[in-house]
């Protein structure tokens, strides 16, 4: 099927999200926020994806919003960013909560919903030349697409107030100083890198990565008890499993386990 604004690849288990308006620095608009919420569903629904890698088209990752086609809604723009969000943030809570892990390989700016969309990523890989900024009050909006959630946990709260308020602008080496990213590469190896790490993670035990997600999404909202309980429960589902199996008897046995993803 093909796609206005995104392209989308599938390299045996490892599917590959393009975000494709590089004339447009990659901006969300309504068609890309359909397009991201169908692809996302499809790679929560498909068990042969077993891993996924978010990047962008040209010079950018993501420069946010489309800022031109919100001007252009006038009086009618509350109700376009309601619709607008309703796609993009569904699509943001399915790779979140999807088994397979999502990998953001941001191969340039990260702006506005661009920098929420990268603080997604369960593994974040910049480019050297990357960068990240809030950018959103500075044109009086507010921050969205999970941002105040996943990024103020990678770095907490004070350096989030500092990116939100004051639209700090910063390198790829300060975003992984600061823990927004999980790792640098110069930019010519960025998908390398990052494709290489999908194929290994898509070789892995995906529903076993799908617990430890869930588990991550609720650490710091569930007091001790419910967590331990949550752990017991996933661990016990995951043992259980046929991977858990394979991997503990790959365990015993002093040999690589074969991973199927069930």
């Amino acid at each position: 099927m093909g796609y206005e604004t995104v392209t989308f690849e599938r390299k045996g288990s490892v599917a590959v999200i393009t975000l494709d308006r590089p004339d447009a620095a990659n901006t969300l608009n309504m068609a890309m926020g359909r397009e991201l919420l169908e692809l996302a569903i499809e790679c929560d629904e498909n068990p042969d994806i077993r891993a996924v890698v978010l990047t962008g088209a040209g010079r950018f990752f993501c420069a946010g919003g489309d800022i031109a086609a919100f001007a252009k809604e006038g009086d009618n723009l509350g109700r376009f960013v309601k619709e607008l969000t309703t796609y993009v943030h569904s699509a943001l809570s399915r790779f979140a909560r999807m088994d397979a892990p999502l990998i953001t390989a941001i191969n340039g700016t990260a702006a506005g919903g661009g920098i929420s969309m990268a603080a997604c990523g369960d593994i974040a890989i910049a480019a050297e030349e990357a960068k990240f900024t809030m950018a959103y009050t500075r044109a009086a909006l507010v921050p969205d697409a999970s941002s105040t959630y996943f990024i103020t946990r990678h770095i907490g709260l004070r350096r989030m107030q500092e990116l939100a308020i004051t639209n700090r602008l910063l390198t790829a080496a300060e975003a992984l100083d600061w823990g927004l990213v999980t790792r640098v590469v110069p930019g010519d190896r960025l998908m390398e890198e990052a494709m290489k790490l999908a194929a290994e993670l898509a070789n892995g035990p995906t529903k076993s990565f799908g617990y430890v997600k869930s588990l991550l999404l609720e650490t710091f909202s569930n007091g001790l008890e419910t967590q331990l309980e949550r752990e017991a429960r996933a661990i016990s589902a995951a043992g259980s499993s046929e991977d858990g199996r394979e991997g503990i008897a790959a365990f015993l046995e002093k040999r690589p386990p074969e991973f199927k993803g069930r």
